[in-house]
């Protein structure tokens, strides 16, 4: 009898994981061939601290750490821009996300295609940075097994039983029993309690659009900073010597293997050109996934009230990725009682308990 079985292998599962192996033994299960699949390997790979709500940004702080330690940043910084008609709400999030104002021609020094005639004003921090997320995974899935944990994939989970010690998982690959069960299976989270027989929360998965264009109008784009039109209404960001641009939208839909929505795609790419000079002419890629909320667009962390040894990893949304250290660590703490390393206030509105 296994310790722990995580249900998912994306960066909650892994994450989760990496701080629970050391307590016992973990065995985690992967309904994909690979890890990552899904949300987790669609990431717009991005730690922005101030990124999110105040217990998400306590989670942000708290991983900084990890991050650096195990070398996954690299410089990139963020850019707001502003318009007339944008200006009430830009300002409100310039001022939240600690940016430095601009004006429309010192962005345009550091990002020479933004059309000034219409973008007039600008935020700007270094303090944001590309995250290796490849590395970061492999660094949880490394720690899992040099703990004597095991990963399996291809085991999408077909039935969940109450024992008497615990939990009893069935999946094509086996049956397997654990003492806890940690459920990180993102947008699957509610189907995977309802197997349990524990009451869902009411996740909603929703869908992200990316489209990767070639590098506009040939220019070296690997300094640019990551851009965000004001309310989030766009976004791009430099990778591989092209740009990837998102609409940014949420479409509530049903969790599945994600994949654009042309339409909306376009309409995100009319967005982003409203305040460039050079023109979409083509696209070398796209794709899409799917960011899940709980209904507070609050992270989910810790056991469920009417059931303590199934435990909620989920609801990390747009966040997931630069949260995951410390989110793995609060998850084994909570099981631990060790006391967590945010404040009492960020616990308590992480934990499912506000939910019941």
């Amino acid at each position: 009898m296994t310790d722990f079985i995580i249900i998912g292998g994306g960066v909650a599962g892994t994450s989760a994981g990496a701080y629970l192996a050391p307590l016992g033994t973990v065995h985690l299960l992967e309904a994909e061939p690979n890890l990552a699949y899904h949300a987790s390997g669609r990431s717009a790979a991005l730690f922005e601290e101030s990124y999110g709500k105040p217990s998400t940004v306590a989670l942000n702080a708290a991983s900084r750490a990890y991050h650096v330690e195990n070398k996954l940043l690299s410089a990139r910084g963020l850019m707001l821009l502003g318009t007339k008609d944008t200006a009430d709400i830009f300002e409100t999030e310039r001022q939240h996300m600690g940016l430095d104002l601009m004006t429309g021609a010192q962005a345009k020094a550091m990002v020479p295609i933004l059309n000034t005639d219409v973008v007039d004003r600008a935020g700007y921090h270094a303090d944001a940075w590309d995250l290796d997320t490849d590395r970061l995974i492999h660094s949880y899935v490394k720690t899992i097994r040099a703990n004597g944990g095991t990963v399996t994939t291809k085991s999408p989970v077909t039935a969940i039983e109450k024992t008497a010690n615990g939990w009893k998982i069935t999946t094509p690959s086996g049956t397997y029993a654990a003492a806890i069960l940690v459920n990180a299976a993102g947008p699957w989270v509610d189907q995977i309690a309802q197997m349990a027989n524990i009451k869902p929360i009411g996740f909603t998965a929703l869908r992200r659009s990316m489209g990767r264009i070639p590098a506009p109008g040939g220019h070296d784009v690997s300094l640019w900073p990551m851009i965000f039109g004001a309310n989030e209404t766009w976004y791009a960001k430099p990778d591989a010597g092209a740009l990837i641009v998102s609409p940014a939208e949420e479409h509530a839909v049903e969790p599945h293997d994600a994949y654009p929505d042309d339409m909306t795609l376009a309409e995100g790419m009319a967005r982003y050109e409203e305040c460039v000079t050079e023109p979409v002419t083509r696209l070398l890629s796209s794709w899409a996934g799917l960011r899940t909320f709980a209904p507070d667009r609050t992270l989910v962390l810790g056991p469920e009230p009417s059931q303590p040894n199934f435990i909620w990893c989920g609801g990390q949304g747009g966040y997931g990725m630069q949260s995951s250290p410390a989110a793995g660590r609060l998850v084994a703490d909570l099981i631990d009682g060790t006391p967590p390393v945010i404040d009492a206030g960020a616990v308590a509105a992480l934990s499912p308990a506000r939910f019941r």
